[in-house]
């Protein structure tokens, strides 16, 4: 893996050498982790002519949530507990010779920002902008195998989940249960807070977990994911509770189902990323639910559990080969209840057999 890291450090090197920068200060964490294997917390990666220096304000614990970091990377220690490794990172960087050094302005603050330019006021900043998440795009074979894992640990959990008895217990006890379902099947942890909502709590997008117990007839709907290795996936389903779903239920369940197939139907390479968001949306607006739709059908997974692409409306772009992403509508009926199907996908050409189905968890309407 050492190569796969040094290869994403020269290619950034190359992205900041064409515009003019000889160094670049990475500090968001997820790209310090693409970057340098491993990211302990508050650490950020400095690249420069005088190498590549990964600057921690406490020695790195050796926790696998954080990654491993690249034996080939230098690793600085500050001096100071208090000190700040960004503002360290502009002293070596004068330090190194570099006259310009291109930072994640979207992530840095402005107080970091002035420190930086209080301690070395001749090195030019300039922004990097998200030349690191555009890198982080496209996915090599042992990113996606991560996120393969990944989707295999979240099915484990949430099918577990499916055999137990239901009737009665919380929604937070619930999505508790399938948090801890997770860590027993080997994932780092959730990907993202686990949301559980039942009934009309079901009618409600992104409904944090409440202590309304499940009840007879109600709409189950679930959405979760582990962090394998920081790779994080994501699965939505819906079910109905003890009894056979109502009419209203099961139509308004195969809507959503028809729209979830045709947006992942429409996942091929060169397709645009509105196109896919207008696939599913299409038919969720027929049939008059239009007005109450998230802004998007689905978004990039990978070391963060929302990145580009974003599967939106007005959404610029199109979509290569091997970007794992989400498929996610759901109509959500106030005070109701509501249905949402989840997967994670990742972009394949016709010829390798199309999009790559990672969540395989089934999206049947059962009644439980």
């Amino acid at each position: 893996m050492s190569d796969v890291y040094a290869v994403r450090r020269e290619l950034l090197r190359d992205r900041c050498a064409a515009v003019g920068s000889a160094a670049a200060l990475v500090s968001r964490p997820a790209n310090v982790r693409y970057l340098a294997g491993g990211a302990p917390p508050g650490a950020v990666l400095l690249l420069g002519p005088g190498g590549d220096v990964l600057l921690c304000p406490h020695a790195p614990t050796g926790d696998p949530a954080d990654g491993r970091t690249d034996d080939r990377l230098r690793v600085s220690l500050m001096p100071a507990t208090d000190g700040d490794p960004v503002v360290a990172a502009a002293g070596l960087a004068i330090s190194f010779g570099a006259e310009s050094l291109a930072v994640e302005e979207h992530h840095l603050t402005v107080s970091r920002h002035r420190a930086m330019s209080s301690i070395a006021p001749r090195l030019r900043l300039a922004d990097l902008g998200a030349t690191v998440e555009q890198l982080r795009v496209v996915k090599d074979e042992e990113e996606i195998a991560c996120l393969r894992i990944a989707a295999e640990i979240t099915d484990h959990a949430l099918g577990e989940l499916l055999e137990s008895i239901l009737v009665g217990r919380t929604e937070r006890h619930l999505a508790l249960e399938l948090e801890r379902r997770l860590v027993d099947h080997g994932a780092d942890g959730p990907a993202f807070a686990t949301s559980v909502a039942t009934g009309p709590n079901s009618g409600q997008g992104r409904h944090r977990p409440s202590d309304r117990r499940v009840e007879e007839g109600d709409f189950l709907s679930v959405c979760l994911g582990a962090n394998y290795r920081g790779y994080r996936c994501e699965i939505g389903r819906t079910f109905v509770i003890g009894t056979a779903p109502a009419d209203w239920q099961i139509e308004l369940y195969d809507l959503v189902f028809a729209a979830q197939r045709a947006g992942r139907e429409a996942l091929v390479p060169g397709v645009a990323y509105r196109d896919v968001d207008r696939a599913a949306r299409c038919l969720l607006d027929s049939a008059g639910h239009g007005g109450g739709l998230a802004p998007w059908t689905g978004h990039g997974v990978g070391l963060e559990i929302d990145e580009d692409p974003q599967l939106a409306p007005a959404a610029m772009g199109k979509l290569d080969a091997c970007v794992p992403v989400t498929v996610e509508p759901g109509v959500h009926l106030p005070g109701r209840g509501g249905v949402r199907i989840d997967d994670t996908l990742v972009v394949r050409p016709e010829a390798d057999g199309g999009p790559e189905l990672l969540t395989i968890t089934t999206k049947e309407l059962l009644a439980l």
